[in-house]
């Protein structure tokens, strides 16, 4: 038709040329409109084609049928092959199980046999944060959703305090200008002037068109990555020259079967204002500068940071289902399937960010932040922790977990009803127990895992509308114990001491452990009573037998002097234990 249309004469032509010139500037200029439809193609890719293929022979067959009952026969067939297509496919959700089989297929898997600690315990949960820094903007900003990532050396909130969505001229004309940087271990986290730091961006999340993230990003994709990624979440952070950067976490879509997301590694935006050439750039090429994630390394403000889209982190904790085999979570097998449980009225959903330290473990891992998955069976009625998930928020090709199958463990979706049975003075219907992430310490001689958990006010009409109390009530619960320990959010330099004090004679009835946190007056106490004793005996003994006992009255000095250094080395430890965590803070 357009060859006919092109041979009428010279207008036609020129009519041809000119809607192609458009037809092309809109493909070049709009491909952040269509890249959905792109990577719906990708992600069903094989779908479509198997669809087709038989669709294409399957009416090519009814054509050149002649009779009538072979025709309706045909279509029944092609009615029948589609829907079971669509119900075992999408409605048994075989599609996505397939997926994830590949999610687990290609995974990095190391089993560990000692869980590592926690370290720079967060006090808040996330939608705390996200109340507290809402209260602390006007009507015509939002702030975006927090993430926790690492500045310098230390875990903090950071958020970006952008034009509100609710006015769309100011999307089109405003800039970002302010960032909230919160400090996490803090349990009086301050919105106010030197954590709400002077950074400008162009780009951001709520402003609009070739100003806005999202099109920002895909605007910079060549046309294979326009197939194969897409952009996820967006983090705010430092870069290695101390400049404030927006990073985009990507995923990259693989595989030819059953298509699966993964993580393909980061856009940088730097801060900048809005000026002609970055329109013209924006417009043209889009912004940012994509770093793989084989060349992450080479950043070392992106390693061991929290770059991950917890979209990939989710279903990758989700795979581990697959542990007993590619039929186990079958329905009629699931003897080892587990899922990801989910926390009635807690909007943050798992992964947790939590600082690791792996230094004590025999793994290659390095020590920063994780998002963790504590898994569950499938039933609803059961609540034991069956895995605990350690994915590295860096994007590092490694995914390790920890067995807790014998061990009798409570999950997360269990501890709630723990705590308001504890406290039933509390008026649970306005609050509630949220956001359960781990806490593992060395306690009485080993290691023991909590559960850290926050209680948080909600509205009744809005769920996602939490609290953002500075001093929030929280709660310890011991995981093989199952006990909850009210804790001191002020003093988190207590909180094993704690712990200790309301589980240690359940402890030493079970385990048979010995004494531990001793003061140090009791310390010495003990000493001179035992060394008192041991000079009576003497004393006695050298009276009856009328024998010398220097010899023994020098080794009993060596042993009280050495017992007196122990304890100033204890205490010069506890001590440096404290200075250091000061120094943390």
């Amino acid at each position: 038709m357009i060859k006919n249309y092109w041979s009428k004469g010279g207008k036609q032509k020129t009519i041809v040329i000119i809607l192609a010139i458009i037809l092309i500037a809109l493909l070049f200029f709009l491909r952040d409109d269509y890249q959905p439809f792109l990577l719906f193609l990708r992600k069903y890719i094989f779908i479509i084609l198997l669809s087709g293929i038989i669709l294409f022979f399957g009416l090519k067959t009814f054509r050149k049928s002649t009779s009538t009952g072979k025709r309706l026969g045909i279509l029944a067939l092609l009615l029948i092959f589609f829907g079971a297509l669509y119900f075992i496919g999408w409605q048994q959700k075989m599609y996505e199980y397939m997926k994830t089989y590949n999610v687990f297929q290609d995974l990095n898997k190391v089993e560990i046999n000692e869980l590592p600690l926690t370290q720079n315990e967060r006090i808040q949960p996330l939608r705390n944060i996200f109340s507290m820094a809402n209260e602390s903007v006007g009507e015509t900003k939002d702030v975006s959703l927090p993430h926790l990532v690492r500045i310098e050396d230390e875990n903090k909130w950071t958020m970006a305090i952008q034009p509100t969505e609710k006015y769309v001229w100011q999307g089109i004309s405003d800039n970002t200008e302010e960032i909230f940087a919160v400090s996490s271990t803090t349990p009086f986290p301050r919105f106010s002037n030197e954590n709400r730091i002077p950074a400008t961006f162009s780009i951001g999340e709520s402003l609009k068109f070739s100003r806005n993230t999202y099109n920002a990003v895909v605007q910079r994709f060549n046309p294979w990555m326009l197939f194969n990624y897409e952009p996820s979440d967006t983090f705010y952070m430092k870069n290695d020259e101390g400049q404030w950067v927006e990073v985009v976490s990507l995923i990259k879509w693989k595989g030819f079967f059953f298509p699966y997301p993964s993580f393909g590694g980061v856009m940088v935006i730097d801060n900048g204002a809005h000026d002609f050439n970055d329109y013209v750039e924006r417009v043209t090429i889009g912004k940012g500068t994509f770093i793989a994630p084989e060349e992450m390394k080479n950043f070392p403000y992106l390693t061991r940071q929290n770059t991950l889209s917890e979209k990939v982190s989710q279903l990758q904790a989700e795979s581990l289902k697959f542990l007993g085999g590619f039929s186990d979570p079958l329905p009629w097998n699931m003897e080892t399937a587990v899922k990801i449980p989910l926390m009635p009225k807690d909007q943050n959903q798992q992964p947790f960010v939590t600082d690791f330290d792996f230094s004590d473990n025999k793994v290659e891992a390095y020590s920063g932040l994780y998002h963790w998955f504590g898994l569950e069976p499938v039933g609803e009625e059961r609540t034991s922790l069956s895995y605990s998930v350690f994915i590295p928020s860096d994007g590092t090709d490694k995914l390790y977990y920890f067995n807790h199958k014998k061990q009798g463990y409570g999950g997360v979706s269990a501890m709630p009803l723990k705590v308001k049975e504890s406290r039933k003075e509390y008026d649970w219907s306005a609050n509630t127990p949220v956001e359960f992430r781990p806490y593992i310490k060395n306690i009485a001689g080993r290691k023991r895992m909590f559960f850290l958990g926050t209680v948080s006010s909600i509205s009744d009409s809005d769920a996602k509308q939490f609290d953002g109390s500075s001093t929030p009530d929280l709660v310890l619960i011991d995981s093989e114990y199952k006990d909850v320990i009210w804790i001191d959010a002020k003093h988190p330099s207590t909180w094993e001491k704690s712990i200790y004090d309301q589980l240690n004679e359940a402890w030493r009835a079970s385990e048979g452990i010995g004494e531990y946190f001793v003061t140090d007056d009791k310390a010495v106490e003990a000493i001179m009573k035992d060394l008192n004793d041991q000079y009576i005996e003497i004393d006695s003994t050298s009276a009856a037998n009328n024998t010398d006992n220097s010899k023994t009255l020098q080794e009993l000095q060596r042993q009280y002097d050495s017992i007196v250094k122990k304890t100033e080395a204890d205490k010069i430890e506890r001590l440096q234990r404290k200075i250091d965590s000061l120094n943390g803070e």
